[in-house]
């Protein structure tokens, strides 16, 4: 589903990812994880088509998507659940759902299927994003991800900053978003949910892989986080 290639990228003349490699399969997960400034959201980005890469290419499903811009990314599957939700507050969290229907892509996850899967979104359809708990606006920014019927689904830290019972109930989604065919690569700080959520982690320290495998040690994976 998505390869990256020896890729770089770097913000002016800063580096911050260095020659990273990875794969994502078919309705597989991936979790990348590293502490805070280790690039996994500049990795994400740069997937998402919002940064520019230096060097190396993105594949996605076989195609080279390096240099398509954003939106174009968008319509081929492509949805980012971005750190810091981005809703747009001044909406109703139903007029957040209806802006991702631009892409137009069809598959199973209709208005009506989220509020199913999100229970916590269906019921707050009518309210304003801005005045939304941390919690709710993360299943709202999950939910519009959704709804454009992503083959690839990128999660950027949807575990910051909220309380314990709230991250349970979003990570229960996962499997059921894997079951309807979405790929995902899930980006964490938290390593205990990453290896929950996926036995397949790539570790990133500095701008670099330090780490990658299948079912890691933990005592390898917290070398290869902070560099020990």
């Amino acid at each position: 589903m998505l390869e990256v290639e020896d890729v770089d990228v770097y913000y002016g003349q800063l580096p911050a990812v260095r020659d990273v490699s990875l794969a994502v399969p078919d309705s597989g997960i991936l979790a990348v994880i590293g502490a805070n400034g280790a690039g996994k959201s500049t990795l994400l980005k740069a997937i998402a088509g919002q940064l520019p890469i230096r060097k190396g290419r993105i594949l996605f499903g076989g195609r080279d998507i390096s240099r398509l811009p954003a939106h174009q990314r968008a319509r081929l599957g492509i949805a980012l659940v971005p750190e810091g939700r981005r809703l747009f507050k001044s909406l109703t969290v139903e007029e957040n759902l209806l802006t991702a229907l631009s892409t137009k892509r069809k598959g199973p996850w209709s208005l009506d299927a989220v509020y199913e899967r999100f229970p916590l979104v269906a019921e707050r359809r009518g309210r304003r994003a801005g005045d939304l708990s941390g919690g709710e606006q993360q299943a709202t920014s999950i939910a519009r991800a959704l709804v454009t019927n992503p083959e690839l689904l990128l999660l950027d830290e949807v575990s910051l900053g909220l309380a314990p019972a709230i991250i349970a109930q979003i990570y229960a989604s996962v499997p059921l978003i894997r079951e309807q065919g979405t790929s995902i690569l899930l980006v964490e700080q938290d390593v205990q949910q990453a290896t929950k959520a996926s036995p397949d982690v790539h570790c990133l320290l500095q701008g670099r892989t330090s780490l990658a495998g299948r079912d890691l040690d933990l005592a390898d994976i917290t070398r290869a986080y902070f560099g020990g």
